[in-house]
């Protein structure tokens, strides 16, 4: 978020205003446009070294889209075996953001180009115009949408029994719970198959802090003050932070992930040490591998929260990581 907002404005002093907002007397926001970055813009754009992308309508009623990614090498000679799919859910806390912002452009190029893969990147409605589950609709939604395709370059470039479900932040919360409602009809979606979730500094809470949210507080990139009003503002009204879309680890029961094992899937959480949310994430990499769930936890030291969509080495890094999840995935 650092990078989307000006930072004369203290998130922790200012929390709507960091996130682009004012608050209403009346309790609604307004959306200050004016301090939003621009988009980056689809391009079909031949001379474009690393990829290729256009937007297709998921459904025009909610203003849901999509941006489909391909990588340009795939354009200058077809490749002999489709290439594996990566559906991502964008972050933002629910509240900010969108398929066009500029930061996850620096995640999308190089999984794109270093894997390589197809990547599509789901537009859903944001809160508090549309309170969760909204956000999990739109982006179970796009996985139906995705499987009736015609889509050219789908139908040419993207292997759909290949299937991975990746989200930062709000949409790594988004990748795990649309991942286990999609586990419990995988049927109905084929013929996309989903082989794991990689949930990318997966945005998490609870009404208890643990330690590391305690220790950066005060984090001048996703403070409490910010955590606390994105779930206020996200929320079904007159619940808190343990409910089970912000706090499902208190919700984990033996045999939820039941399905999840029997179709083999792999999961990867990763995170930063710098991050107020790790020990979230270590809990719920901890929670998974207890239920016998294959994961592997990836927490690197220093860093913060969505670290790598402002270091080119690192977001390069986790490409890699993310290609070994997959192939482990899909070996035959």
């Amino acid at each position: 978020m650092s990078d989307q907002f000006p930072q004369l404005i203290d998130p922790n002093e200012d929390p709507y205003g960091y996130l682009g907002m004012t608050k209403n007397p009346v309790g609604s926001i307004t959306r200050l446009s004016q301090v939003q970055t621009p988009g980056t813009p689809a391009s079909s754009d031949p001379s474009n070294p690393f990829h290729l992308s256009k937007d297709a309508d998921v459904n025009q009623s909610k203003g849901t889209w999509a941006r489909i990614f391909v990588p340009r090498a795939a354009f200058d000679s077809f490749p002999t075996t489709k290439l594996p799919l990566i559906v991502y859910f964008h972050g933002g806390g629910f509240v900010v953001f969108s398929v066009n912002t500029a930061m996850f452009d620096a995640l999308y190029t190089p999984i794109v180009t270093e894997f390589p893969a197809v990547v599509i990147s789901v537009e859903y409605r944001l809160a508090p115009e549309h309170r969760l589950p909204a956000a999990y609709e739109d982006c179970f939604e796009a996985l139906h949408w995705i499987k009736a395709s015609n889509d050219e370059w789908l139908e040419k470039y993207a292997d759909f029994s290949k299937a991975f479900l990746m989200g930062t932040n709000a949409g790594g919360n988004i990748a795990y719970h649309v991942g286990l409602s999609a586990a419990a009809c995988m049927d109905d979606l084929l013929p996309l198959r989903i082989k794991g979730l990689i949930l990318h500094h997966p945005f998490f809470g609870g009404t208890e802090l643990t330690e590391s949210e305690l220790k950066l507080a005060k984090d001048m990139v996703i403070p409490l003050t910010v955590c606390d009003l994105m779930w206020d503002l996200s929320l079904p009204i007159g619940f808190d932070r343990d409910h089970r879309y912000c706090n499902p680890m208190a919700f984990i029961t033996s045999d939820q992930f039941d399905q999840v094992k029997a179709l083999g899937w792999k999961i990867l959480v990763t995170g930063f040490d710098g991050d107020p949310l790790r020990d979230r994430q270590i809990e719920l990499w901890k929670k998974l591998e207890e239920n016998g769930v294959s994961v592997t936890g990836k927490f690197d030291e220093g860093g913060s929260h969505g670290y790598e969509a402002l270091d080119p080495a690192k977001a390069k890094e986790l490409a890699i990581t993310i290609k070994d999840l997959v192939e482990s995935a899909t070996a035959s």
